[in-house]
């Protein structure tokens, strides 16, 4: 069954996920599509589109396999593939899709600084892209925390770790400070540090997005209760992962409460840490009945979950 499938990484259930990822993107894109002038422009933005979310599905895997937060299985994987499905109206967005792959390449700096392999330049790529981020969305500053979170716990808070994320951060922002300035456009610059009060929770409260915020939490949070006495038990790398997880979790819904102009985006920063931190949840089960039924219910919602938008 599933959980036989899923607890086995190969490269051929690799290809599948990718598959099925691939099907439901195209029933989503193709129903918006075809409510406009559907014409070859329209298909080579959705093949580009289902390019760039095949790069967002490698980093995610390879966060994932490469710093060992899971055991050796697609637990993760699925997960992350079903609610990333449950965000296909929101995502098929340019914004959207630019933000989520930064947000990849920036995590896969910071899980990866457990290695003490070329420490400075990955301090220096993670506060590269977040610079990135924050000309995209300012209140992405806040993910500052992991970055410095991870040195303390995986590295050493000398000045040369200190310092360098701050360099990475500061040149996407000189770059376009500087664009501005020769066209004339500095109130584009400036406009990046005025920050409007967060709006409401009101747009949560829409059905498939409240539903859906309620099973990423609380999922989450039983995960984080279930696992957390293992892992924090043992002083290993990955007892240092595991709490770089929980903050990740904590940082990445603070900034959906704060972020204004909310529209579902913003959930998508809590599926990264969410889908992880809920597969090592699952990796508990004993029972493989509990985790097909768990699998064959979150398959059925991916299909039952457009009619709620």
């Amino acid at each position: 069954m599933l959980a036989n499938f899923l607890g086995k990484s190969k490269p051929i259930n690799f290809i599948i996920l990718l598959s099925l990822f691939t099907c439901l993107f195209l029933c989503a894109s193709f129903s918006q599509f075809t409510t406009q002038n559907f014409n070859l422009f329209s298909l080579l933005k959705i093949a580009g589109f289902l390019g760039f979310y095949f790069s967002v599905f490698f980093f995610y895997n390879f966060i994932v396999s490469k710093n060992n937060l899971t055991f050796d299985n697609f637990y993760a994987f699925f997960i992350f593939t079903i609610l990333l499905s449950y965000f296909l109206p929101i995502i098929i967005s340019f914004k959207a899709m630019i933000t989520l792959l930064l947000y990849a390449l920036f995590l896969r700096k910071i899980y990866s600084l457990k290695s003490h392999k070329k420490i400075l330049k990955k301090l220096f790529d993670s506060g590269f892209w977040l610079g990135i981020l924050f000309l995209i969305n300012p209140f992405t500053a806040i993910f500052s925390i992991l970055i410095y979170s991870a040195i303390f716990l995986h590295q050493k808070a000398i000045i040369h770790n200190l310092l360098t994320p701050i360099i990475g951060f500061l040149i996407p922002g000189i770059l376009y400070c500087a664009h501005c300035l020769w066209f004339d456009q500095l109130y584009l610059f400036t406009n990046l540090f005025y920050f409007e009060i967060p709006a409401s929770l009101s747009f949560y409260a829409d059905k498939a997005f409240y539903w859906t915020t309620i099973s990423i939490l609380g999922l989450s949070l039983l995960s984080l209760i279930v696992k957390s006495p293992k892992a924090l038990s043992i002083n290993n790398s990955f007892k240092k992962s595991w709490l770089l997880l929980i903050l990740n979790l904590s940082v990445g819904v603070l900034f959906a409460l704060i972020v204004p102009n909310k529209n579902g985006v913003e959930l998508l920063i809590l599926v990264f840490p969410a889908t992880i931190i809920i597969a090592n949840g699952i990796e508990l089960i004993a029972s493989k009945f509990i985790k097909n039924l768990f699998f064959i219910l979150l398959l059925a919602s991916a299909i039952y979950f457009p009619f709620l938008l």
